[in-house]
C-alpha cells in the first residue's frame, strides 16, 4: 500500500481466480457438518431471499493489474484450502 497513487484507488486481492459460490459453500457446508443443496434458477430467491440477486452474480475476480501495479505476489493458502483448514468450532 506504500506505493498507493492519489485519489480513489480499487486493489482486488484475490490469489486465485474462479473460485464457484459452488464449491465455497461446499467447503463451509463440510466445515460446519451441515448438508449443501443444489438448487434450480427459479427456486432462488425463494431459498436465498435477499441475497438471491448476489448469489446468481458471475463476478469474476482478478488480482492482475493489483499484482502488477503494486508488484504483489501473494502468498499462503487459497480460499478454499484457508476454509477446509478454518476451525469452524473453537
Amino acid at each position: 500500500m506504500e506505493k498507493k497513487r492519489t485519489g480513489v484507488t480499487v486493489y482486488n486481492a484475490v490469489q486465485e481466480e474462479g473460485v464457484s459460490l459452488r464449491e465455497i459453500a461446499e467447503t463451509v457446508g463440510k466445515g460446519l457438518s451441515v448438508p449443501v443443496i443444489s438448487i434450480a434458477p427459479e427456486k432462488a430467491a425463494e431459498h436465498f431471499g435477499w441475497f438471491a440477486h448476489f448469489a446468481a452474480l458471475d463476478m469474476p475476480a482478478s488480482s492482475e493489474w493489483t499484482r502488477k501495479t503494486l508488484g504483489w505476489d501473494p502468498t499462503g493458502p487459497g480460499l478454499i484450502e484457508d476454509l477446509t483448514n478454518m476451525k469452524y468450532f473453537e
